[in-house]
């Protein structure tokens, strides 16, 4: 016997007599009930292009870590940071570090590089006829990049990468995407671009839109090299007294563990060699209504540090920080809240939550390094992360 089919309204589905409907059958079926999922504070109205099926939300716990003081080139000042989790210590920890780094003079950011893909194949008889289609593409740049622009207000592109294999070209055609974290955005831009070469090259046999050198929502190392998003640098030197007496560690003390622990991350081929940037970048894109698949390609982190006398130098650089203050959820009612608190509402703000997620990130990997060096960490937990 089969499950009867999830009732839609082909007039107006983003009602709360729609969601009703579904959640009736919901529990008719299930037995499940969902008073709290049919709790919300916005109307279904505002839904549509965030969420088919709707029949409720999925309510995460928002904490208030900070202030976050921040020396970036489009985040000054100090910030509070909403932080949506249900992992316990965290917004205490990250919290610990943001005071650590604010007694220290702030983090220091810096955007070095800016862009989003889409990865095209273009298929050829032999491997001959594809070498000969880059020399095309080389001619045909500036038409090329004017019909894929043609398509979008703000997306410009930058650069078609090439790479070849067998009787194929793969290309990664780069784009800038304004305040839009733009993966549909690159989308359509490159999908004009192709139907423009399929049209004006002949020998071109066919074509895949995206052939996964994008890696579209998976971590790979060409973008940790290459950039997809935002590449942020966040950097901060701590006075050793500073550390000792927040912290309960030494500089040398912090210097050795991370040289210990980037050795077992290089053994274990992780994408990231700081302690644990994924919880404050998931609990930041959660909060402000970014797209959670895009933690997977964010979270890769490259951690640094050097000793400068009793001081204690750290940095860490994300080369693929995928953000967004235009589209997608950040919008939504809670979301667009949240963006409200840290400033980032509104047009040209999408570089400042780039800078203030960066700084996040390196205060909740200092303040998580040092309690492991203190051997404070199982404890912490223990009296903050346990629910009893």
């Amino acid at each position: 016997m089969s499950l009867p089919r999830i009732p839609r309204d082909p007039e107006n589905d983003y009602t709360r007599e729609a969601a009703q409907r579904r959640r009736d059958l919901v529990m008719e079926e299930t037995g499940a009930g969902l008073d709290h999922v049919s709790s919300f504070s916005f109307d279904p109205g505002v839904l549509p292009g965030n969420i088919e099926n709707f029949i409720g939300v999925a309510q995460v716990p928002i904490g208030l870590a900070g202030p976050l003081l921040v020396d970036g080139e489009h985040a000054k000042g100090e910030f509070y940071v909403p932080m949506a989790t249900t992992e316990g210590t965290l917004v205490a920890s990250y919290s610990r570090g943001m005071k650590l780094c604010a007694e220290a003079g702030g983090v220091k950011t810096t955007i070095v590089e800016d862009r989003m893909q889409r990865a095209p194949a273009f298929l050829f008889a032999s491997a001959r006829e594809a070498r000969d289609f880059v020399a095309w593409l080389d001619a045909h740049y500036d038409e090329l990049r004017e019909v894929a622009e043609s398509t979008t207000s703000t997306g410009k592109l930058i650069e078609i990468e090439r790479y070849h294999a067998s009787r194929f070209v793969y290309t990664r055609f780069d784009y800038t995407t304004g305040d839009a974290a733009g993966q549909n955005m690159v989308s359509k831009a490159t999908w004009f671009a192709c139907e423009w070469i399929k049209k004006h090259y002949p020998p071109l046999n066919g074509y895949m839109l995206d052939a996964q050198l994008s890696t579209d929502k998976k971590h790979s190392h060409i973008n940790t090299l290459k950039t997809r998003g935002k590449r942020v640098v966040a950097e901060i030197t701590l006075p050793g007294e500073v550390l000792e007496r927040r912290m309960r560690v030494t500089a040398r003390q912090v210097y050795r563990a991370r040289q210990i622990a980037t050795q077992g991350g290089m053994l274990a081929g992780t994408s990231a060699n700081t302690p644990h940037p994924a919880n404050g970048i998931a609990s930041v894109f959660i909060a402000t209504g970014q797209d959670e698949a895009n933690v997977a390609e964010s979270q890769a982190a490259i951690g640094y540090s050097e000793l400068r006398g009793d001081d204690y130098y750290a940095s860490v650089t994300l080369p693929s920080l995928i953000v967004a203050t235009y589209g997608g959820g950040t919008a939504l009612p809670t979301q667009s809240e949240c963006l409200k608190v840290l400033g980032c509402d509104g047009p040209g703000k999408v570089r400042k939550l780039a800078e203030i997620i960066a700084a996040t990130v390196l205060c909740g990997d200092l303040s998580l390094g040092a309690a492991v060096v203190a051997d404070e960490w199982v404890e912490a937990h223990e009296t903050h992360g346990r629910n009893r």
